[in-house]
């Protein structure tokens, strides 16, 4: 089964023709600013997996030192991230079309959480990157 997931526009599309890892909740600074939000939801995706429509839209922003974020030129909308040397991308799931079953597993960087946000789960929760 494929899974596909699109930006905000539509303009760029993909799908993932393999598995797709667990669900990491990281709350690290940089995560919260590239989305505005408390925190972004990921899962490792084999780079070999991964076909996307549109990559010309795509721009990208080295976050830090090794890992480049890639999103939306038009829209914004984050879609992966790539660290240098890896075999596999780090998928942004807000960015999934579909609800695929997938299995959440931790909150990292919870030494960088937005103060106005408690986490109010049972999953672990790491102080850095696990």
């Amino acid at each position: 089964m494929r899974v596909h997931g699109s930006c905000l526009c539509g303009k760029v599309t993909y799908s993932i023709s393999g598995h797709v890892g667990e669900i990491v909740h990281c709350h690290c600074r940089t995560c919260r600013k590239a989305h505005g939000s408390a925190f972004s939801s990921v899962a490792a995706v084999d780079g070999n997996d991964f076909e996307i429509t549109g990559s010309e839209l795509l721009s990208c922003y080295e976050s830090s030192k090794g890992k480049t974020r890639y999103f939306c030129s038009c829209c914004g909308t984050q879609i992966y991230a790539k660290r240098e040397g890896a075999s596999h991308i780090i998928l942004r799931l807000g960015s999934l079309d579909a609800h695929p079953e997938l299995t959440e597993k931790n909150h990292i960087w919870v030494s960088q959480k937005a103060g106005w946000y408690a986490i109010k789960s049972d999953l672990p929760e790491h102080e850095e990157y696990e």
